[in-house]
């Protein structure tokens, strides 16, 4: 190959390299002029077109944290909202025990029947614990580890806020495995 024709060649590249990345830099350009700028948390348009919602939607979101959870008390005051447990809607139960508060204030004047109760491991059988730990496992979702070691620190309330029948279920089971549990 002669110098001349290397040099031909580099030209070529270097003309064909500039010319990519200036396609590059006016296609970048052009993309960021047409598409719209705004993020979804710098929307100006609101999903309800209620304004009355809207209103309350912008004073909400202005609040500070404590002021929110101020909000948050006030309004389970005023509208009866009862507090949920801290353990989420798998630790509360089924959907029946939300109307038993209700219905413990209509019963409230004729008699004090109480229908949620915490259940407690009392203690087992030596010969049982397998089967205790199994259950515990099951129950209440814990590693088996940790099922022993709950297990092994009997006596310990295992559930809280469990509804009488439920309640009844559980006991009667840990009594056929050997198991002493009460409800409280």
């Amino acid at each position: 190959m002669s110098s001349s024709s290397v040099a031909r060649c580099c030209a070529r590249l270097t003309r064909s390299a500039t010319t990519i990345a200036t396609l590059r830099s006016s296609a970048i350009s052009l993309f960021r002029q047409t598409t719209p700028a705004a993020r979804r948390w710098e929307s100006t348009t609101t999903a309800s077109t209620n304004p009355k919602i809207s209103g309350i939607v912008d004073q909400i979101s202005q609040l500070t944290l404590l002021e929110t959870a101020d909000l948050v008390s006030s309004l389970k005051t005023r509208l009866n909202i009862p507090d949920m447990p801290m353990g989420g809607f798998a630790a509360a139960g089924p959907a029946a025990p939300a109307a038993a508060p209700v219905e413990e204030e209509e019963a409230a004047p004729a008699a004090q029947e109480k229908t949620l109760f915490n259940l407690k491991l009392e203690s087992f059988e030596a010969g049982s614990k397998p089967k205790v730990i199994k259950e515990v496992k099951a129950m209440l979702g814990l590693s088996l580890v940790d099922s022993k070691k709950f297990v092994e620190s009997a006596p310990k309330i295992m559930k809280e806020g469990v509804p009488k029948e439920e309640a009844e279920k559980i006991v009667a089971t840990l009594k056929a495995l050997g198991a002493v549990a009460s409800m409280d």
